[in-house]
């Protein structure tokens, strides 16, 4: 991979190819009984001409990132190059000359989180200019007006203010939306020729990631820039892409233009429980703990138990209010979905909902854990949204679950490591992850930890924040399935903060509608979504409007190869 041309970008001939690309945990690295495990990526071959834009698709953990993070010269930690060629404008990203001159020149990313793009200490206006000196032609350079008028034309493009006192803002003053935008700014200030799109809206609600989607689907529609998408929505892949790839496992399974199928009329089938879910539930039935349906509201408990929240308010800072007057009351065993558009003060509401946030008025009260369910640790637990900033990236998951077990009394070393394998199997994950760190898991995995981690103090009410935004549908819907069937194991109450209405109607019993700080519509999920009564409510269902779902063509299955003894 070190090797190859390393001089000017070529205007001539396909803008990426990829030939033979494999890559795997660094040699040497012992994960399990196998060492370095499968490989990320295997083999692939792909060219991609100019002016096309690319889609791929898979399941969380397939190597989509991985794939799209190679084009720009880059492996997360943990894994190298085994095998094969990249080339973007016939110039080997992997070399650090060749790095140097594509990346923000020849090709941008856009990731899932604005967060990561954005310098939280300087002005957004501050950060365009650097970058538009740093990647635009020489002419630019010491000329101020010129870079100025570049700047504005960037915040324009991307349907932003372009006046100095929008300029002017740090990005804490941002939305989730315009923080993204300000990101893809920064991405097209080169003019780069191929442009890296990494989930861009999964981290936004539903309004947002429309209209997010459709000014993405502007630029990439005048043909002049090629691109490659990575999505998880397939209807929007179908709309944009030219070709789409699909990737199972680090495997190229299917290739070719994406094609609509007619929506499913029958019911969605409950999903049924894995191996290791039921090896998980198995073990704690060995212990005692009870282990069947979800405690139903007013069975074994007080009449009044469950989380009472009454007319909270809460500020950042000394001035900033982000929740007026929020009251509601979850009901033991029951599940809560909590929606509502960027900047409504969901994530707040959790976070005070967790003890996290102290409310400057108001009170959150939990009454009484569910019948036959010991509580050890703290009753209410959060889990968040970005597993892998709640996860210590030098600390491998046995021992993060051993040093959340060790808070909630003591015990030995063998009973730890024994437990920790347990609450693994418990979320439907295997024990040959229990010694890789955060960065050596996909996402849907790293969510799980996090999800084990929080179950280790034994609560009686966990808060989930956005806990499947960055996940594919169907890995989306497997964590979903899970924080289910807890409820139904050890009995747990869920209040579920998501923009994704599909995820509320399915699994929630009531719904919370948030809108600038204050509860817009709450009652029953049936009621509510099926005939709202509030503006915000039917602008969200109205983003969220289904429609025929595409299917991505399909090759047969390659066996598994056999694991090394």
């Amino acid at each position: 991979m070190r090797t190859g041309r390393t001089g000017r970008p070529s205007p001539a001939g396909p803008v990426a190819e990829v030939t033979g690309l494999t890559v795997a945990e660094v040699t040497g690295l012992t994960v399990g009984p196998v060492a370095g495990g499968p490989p990320v990526l295997r083999d692939i071959g792909l060219s991609l001409p100019r002016g096309r834009v690319l889609g791929v698709v898979g399941r969380s953990g397939a190597g989509k990132s991985s794939l799209a993070h190679a084009l720009l010269g880059h492996v997360r930690p943990g894994l190298e190059v085994r095998g094969g060629t990249v080339r973007v404008a016939g110039l080997d990203p992997f070399d650090r000359a060749g790095a140097r001159r594509l990346r923000g020149r020849v090709v941008s990313y856009l990731g899932q989180d604005p967060a990561s793009a954005l310098n939280p200490a300087l002005r957004i206006g501050s950060q365009i200019a650097e970058a538009v000196r740093l990647r635009s032609p020489s002419a630019f350079v010491g000329r101020s007006a010129d870079v100025r008028a570049r700047v504005e034309e960037l915040l324009l493009s991307v349907r932003l203010p372009a006046d100095r006192a929008f300029r002017r803002r740090l990005p804490g003053g941002l939305s989730g939306g315009q923080a993204q935008r300000v990101a893809l700014a920064l991405a097209l200030a080169g003019a780069p020729a191929l442009l890296v799109l990494d989930e861009p809206t999964s981290s936004l609600d539903t309004v947002l990631a429309a209209d997010m989607r459709r000014l993405l689907g502007e630029i990439l529609a005048d043909g002049g820039r090629s691109a490659v998408l990575v999505g998880h929505d397939p209807e929007w892949v179908a709309a944009v892409a030219d070709d789409v790839i699909r990737l199972d496992t680090g495997r190229l399974r299917a290739t070719g233009p994406l094609r609509r199928a007619a929506p499913a009329s029958a019911p969605v089938a409950p999903r049924q429980k894995n191996e290791a879910v039921l090896a998980g539930e198995a073990a704690l039935a060995g212990k005692g703990v009870p282990v069947g349906k979800g405690v139903p509201v007013g069975e074994g408990v007080p009449a009044d138990g469950g989380l009472f929240v009454r007319g909270v308010h809460a500020v950042h800072g000394r001035r900033l209010p982000v929740l007026r007057d929020v009251s509601l009351a979850v009901p033991p065993g029951s599940c809560t979905a909590v929606v509502g558009p960027s900047g409504s003060g969901k994530t707040t509401l959790a976070r005070c909902l967790a003890g996290l946030h102290r409310p400057a008025h108001g009170t959150v009260e939990w009454r009484g854990p569910a019948a036959g369910r010991e509580t050890t640790g703290a009753p209410v637990q959060l889990v968040a949204q970005d597993a892998r900033g709640a996860l210590n990236p030098r600390e491998s998951v046995r021992t993060a679950l051993v040093r959340a077990l060790s808070g909630v009394g003591r015990r030995s070393a063998e009973d730890a490591a024994r437990e920790a394998a347990e609450l693994l199997a418990l979320v439907g994950l295997e024990p040959v992850l229990l010694p890789r760190r955060p960065g050596e898991l996909s996402g849907g995995e790293r969510q799980r930890v996090a999800l084990a981690r929080t179950l280790a103090a034994r609560p009686s009410l966990l808060v989930c924040d956005e806990v499947t935004s960055a996940l594919d549908p169907e890995t989306a819907d497997a964590v979903l399935d899970l924080l289910d069937s807890l409820r139904g194991t050890l009995g747990l109450t869920v209040v579920l903060v998501t923009h994704d209405l599909a995820a509320a109607a399915r699994y929630a019993d009531r719904v919370v509608v948030l809108d600038e700080g204050r509860v817009a519509e709450a009652g029953p999920v049936a009621r509510v979504l099926a005939d709202p009564a509030h503006p915000t409510t039917r602008r969200l269902l109205a983003a969220r409007a289904d429609h025929p779902v595409p299917t991505v063509p399909t090759v047969p299955p390659v066996p598994p190869e056999p694991e090394p003894r």
